[in-house]
């Protein structure tokens, strides 16, 4: 591991963290092309697929961040435990019903309360935010090592989610998902020691983060974003099935994902100057160029190349948003912050395996790249229109208190410079 990723695992408890993260995030990946490819195998139906991975996802997002709102105010513990046993409840209800055949707005009522799933990437940010506060370095190349794991994640979720339940039984990867979800929460939330602190509600002053005219250009972003992610993913099962390979599907998302791992690697060595607001914009506009060549793919081999470009843009992107957001929102709503770009990519998501689900039966998968394509224009335009908010953060009340205390407290730096 490069000597900077190596120095921020000096601090104690890092490792377990960052390991029960890892192992808590993966139903990230696993949870909605689980359900895509679950019903599918049982039902040939990927209109229906997509319209319940993005019941999920949708419910994710309004959930999601009322979640972590929570956690700011009692912290992790006390509010992840009974989050994820409401999630895996309804998780184990959703593949009684669809093993059942059991009626369609069953399926759906159980995939909405599974929505309740913690944001387990924005707490363990929460976690590296507290420990390297006023260490911009330090944070940029942790934030950079989350984005690897995210990506991580995605590489082998999808081979696993898609592999159990193509080649073991339909519903083997939302369940193995849900295991995973489970296990990685209680270890989290075993470990206090790295915990942050509570924030008590007094001290929530303002409303929410979403308050907050910069983050509600990143979470308008990521909702075009979003919708890449989720079509990408509905439309290359299609495509691999189409082909012939169906359980090859997992295997060309995981090279999407690999080349942001690889990206982000390499991103967190650097220490960049300049607006992060600017290389954000850069990020996403490289997104969606990155779109066009996936409608000339012709073939599984020439897909995956051209979703390996694609994933090159992701992680540096994910890694300044991070900086964004934290120069954006209070600490006292930063889990909350980071939670809710997590929500305008769940909306995304919704969107996108939506509409891709719905090209796919109409028109077929070739066809269905074009959701993406547009997604991406939206998120260049988004991104260029909000540029300006993002340039320089405008504190609320609470902002304004905390920079004045950094002004008299010159070993603090400004948040803004993390990136």
């Amino acid at each position: 591991m490069p000597s900077p990723y190596r120095a921020i695992f000096s601090a104690p408890g890092t490792v377990g963290f960052s390991a029960a993260g890892f192992i808590g995030r993966m139903p990230l990946a696993m949870m909605g092309i689980g359900i895509v490819t679950m019903i599918s195998q049982l039902t040939g139906r990927y209109g229906l697929a997509g319209a319940l991975s993005a019941t999920l996802a949708v419910s994710a997002a309004v959930l999601g961040p009322q979640v972590s709102r929570l956690v700011d105010r009692y912290g992790q513990r006390r509010v992840l435990r009974p989050a994820t046993l409401i999630t895996v409840a309804a998780v184990a209800g959703l593949l009684v019903c669809a093993k059942l055949e059991l009626p369609e707005w069953t399926l759906f009522v159980f995939s909405a309360c599974a929505g309740s799933v913690p944001s387990i990437g924005a707490m363990t940010r929460a976690r590296w935010a507290t420990i390297y506060r006023g260490a911009p370095r330090e944070l940029h190349t942790a934030y950079s090592f989350e984005s690897i794991v995210d990506e991580v994640c995605f590489i082998f979720g999808p081979i696993v989610s898609i592999g159990l339940s193509t080649v073991w039984f339909p519903e083997a990867g939302p369940l193995l998902a849900a295991v995973f979800l489970a296990a990685g929460v209680w270890w989290l939330t075993a470990q206090r020691a790295t915990e942050p602190k509570p924030h008590p509600i007094e001290q929530h002053t303002g409303g929410s983060a979403l308050r907050s005219p910069g983050l509600q250009v990143l979470v308008a972003a990521f909702v075009a974003t979003g919708t890449i992610f989720g079509a990408v993913d509905v439309v290359t099962v299609a495509f691999a099935e189409e082909s012939g390979h169906k359980a090859a599907a997992s295997l060309v998302l995981a090279v999407y994902a690999l080349g942001s791992c690889l990206a982000g690697a390499v991103f967190g060595l650097l220490h960049l100057k300049g607006e992060p607001s600017r290389r954000w914009v850069v990020g996403v506009c490289a997104m969606a160029v990155s779109m066009i060549p996936l409608q000339l793919a012709g073939n599984l081999p020439v897909l995956a190349v051209a979703l390996f470009v694609a994933g090159l843009a992701i992680a540096p992107t994910m890694v300044t948003t991070m900086a964004l957001v934290e120069a954006h929102v209070p600490r006292t709503k930063l889990t909350e912050g980071m939670s809710w770009t997590g929500t305008g990519l769940a909306v995304g998501v919704a969107l996108g395996s939506s509409a891709a689900g719905w090209v796919v039966d109409a028109h077929g998968a070739a066809a269905g790249y074009a959701v993406p394509g547009v997604a991406g224009v939206l998120a260049a335009v988004v991104a260029f229109l909000g540029y300006r908010r993002l340039r320089r953060p405008v504190p609320t009340r609470e902002g304004q208190g905390q920079r004045e205390q950094r002004e008299q407290d010159p070993d603090q730096p400004e948040q803004q410079h993390v990136a």
